[in-house]
């Protein structure tokens, strides 16, 4: 093994990681794993020119800028869909700039070729043991957590993909319910590693908030069915555990995408819901969205949010197909998304 000099980016994909941990790395032909923790350093700037690290900071990189990555995959239309290699290999994309690694498949025409990382090695504990993001878990449930029957109100914003304001819709949320003097707490429970959604959220009035790095994960997409319900359902228990709180909660990408879908068809989720909103960011988008909503999952909005919301012109359009209520999630006006939240 070798000793990892100082200096080097600790990203937010590693959010369950501790830099004092970071001390060596040995390169081996170990076939690498969801969580698992590599040296490298950068070897072509191309779409993603920064790193987020674990407290939002964006570093912004160069050749031969040195970090910490970890292997995961990801499904972003905007951007890339990319998976963790089948086999060892010294030279990977870097697929999100929270640090997440792998082999771009395919990717949206209107961005640029990944940036590129070349592997120095497997970060290492003192034994040689590989270092994985999943061995330390930040969210742990008592006993009591387990047994609670009292449930907070959960606000599930979803949308009609990427870049449709559910973040922001979200946020607008825990504004207008922190306001009220409500407690919010905040998630996402599926996605990408990105500390800025949730810390919207914070900034909005959210006391707590996490989402799946907080398990180890670096992203949900190909995660197996039981361990996304666990990721929602361990959150759930251990911070909407008091029915006088709100719980908001944002899924990534569309309603068509994989795990969103998983979530949107589990009865476990669905009997959670005290308000459901829709985001997208056109007003044909969101009339498809609905439709999807009813005929896939059973499923009806309480609240139309999102990029369409700040158009007079895609609203005016909405009320002639639905009477699904609208509110600005820029904006923000207090009575009307408080009316449509309690």
């Amino acid at each position: 093994m070798k000793k990892i000099p100082p200096g080097f980016i600790l990203p937010s994909a590693a959010y369950t990681v501790k830099k004092s941990r970071i001390k060596w790395y040995d390169f081996s032909d170990r076939s690498p794993q969801v969580g698992d923790v590599v040296y490298g350093k950068i070897t072509r700037i191309g779409q993603h020119s920064g790193l987020e690290n674990r407290n939002g900071r964006i570093h912004v990189i160069n050749d031969g800028s040195k970090g910490v990555f970890v292997f995961g995959n990801r499904y972003a239309p905007d951007h890339f869909e990319g998976f963790i290699p089948e086999t060892s290999t010294s030279e990977v994309d870097l697929l999100a700039r929270s640090g997440v690694v792998g082999i771009v498949k395919s990717k949206n025409s209107m961005i640029k070729d990944p940036t590129r990382v070349r592997i120095l090695g497997y970060v290492c504990n003192e034994d040689g043991s590989v270092l994985n993001t999943r061995e330390s878990p930040l969210i742990h449930l008592s006993k009591a957590c387990k047994t609670n029957s009292n449930r907070a109100r959960l606000v599930l914003v979803v949308g009609t993909s990427m870049n449709s304001g559910k973040s922001t819709a979200a946020a607008a949320c825990c504004w207008a319910l922190s306001n009220m003097g409500y407690e919010v707490r905040a998630s996402k429970v599926t996605g990408t590693a990105s500390l800025q959604d949730i810390l919207r959220m914070n900034d909005a009035g959210a006391s707590v908030f996490n989402d799946f790095t907080h398990f180890g994960y670096p992203s949900t997409y190909m995660l197996p069915e039981t361990e996304l319900l666990k990721v929602f359902n361990h959150i759930d228990l251990k911070y909407g555990n008091n029915a006088k709180n709100f719980w908001v909660v944002e899924l990534a990408d569309g309603i068509l995408q994989r795990e969103t879908a998983m979530l949107l068809a589990s009865e476990e989720v669905k009997t959670r819901i005290h308000r459901l909103i829709f985001c997208a960011g056109d007003a044909l988008g969101c009339i498809g969205g609905l439709q999807v909503l009813k005929e896939r999952f059973g499923l009806t909005p309480d609240a139309i949010s999102g990029v369409c919301s700040s158009s007079p012109l895609a609203t005016q359009e909405l009320a002639d197909h639905t009477e699904v209520p609208v509110f600005n999630n820029l904006t923000r006006n207090l009575n009307e998304i408080s009316e449509l939240l309690l």
